[in-house]
């Protein structure tokens, strides 16, 4: 199976001006663990997840007045649609993060989470079968 079979083509997409509690309001409506960050000034997307959100509040900052430009990863690594699943999760475990933003000829096509790949690998909700080299047992 490849990423544009398991990935989410619809993608939540904040600015990098938007407060941290904005940011998590929108996640937590759409149910997301991760927004895309469009910054028209910086030289790609940006992905804010969850634990950035967690770790400012932790730290004691003001999710009020903290903005997503402050909190969000830059350094983001990008699958392509046609990646196996495999592949993907292999990058996952190493790089130690959970979303993957998916380009396409330069252009965000979708949003894979290890929730996506959990839910295509597994009988419960799978939309494909569970690779020989993916199964337990």
């Amino acid at each position: 199976m490849q990423v544009h079979e398991g990935m989410n083509p619809m993608i939540l997409t904040v600015g990098p001006g938007h407060t941290l509690r904005d940011a998590a309001r929108l996640m937590a409506t759409r149910n997301v663990g991760a927004a895309v960050v469009i910054d028209p000034d910086a030289h790609g997307p940006g992905i804010l997840t969850e634990r950035d959100v967690l770790h400012a509040i932790a730290e004691g900052q003001d999710p009020d007045s903290e903005r997503v430009a402050d909190h969000l990863t830059r350094e983001v690594v990008f699958a392509a649609p046609d990646w196996s699943l495999e592949e993907a999760a292999a990058a996952m475990v190493r790089g130690g993060f959970r979303h993957l933003i998916v380009l396409e000829a330069g252009e965000i096509v979708g949003i894979l989470s290890v929730r996506d790949v959990v839910r295509c690998w597994t009988d419960d909700g799978a939309i494909c079968p569970v690779p020989a080299s993916a199964a337990v047992g």
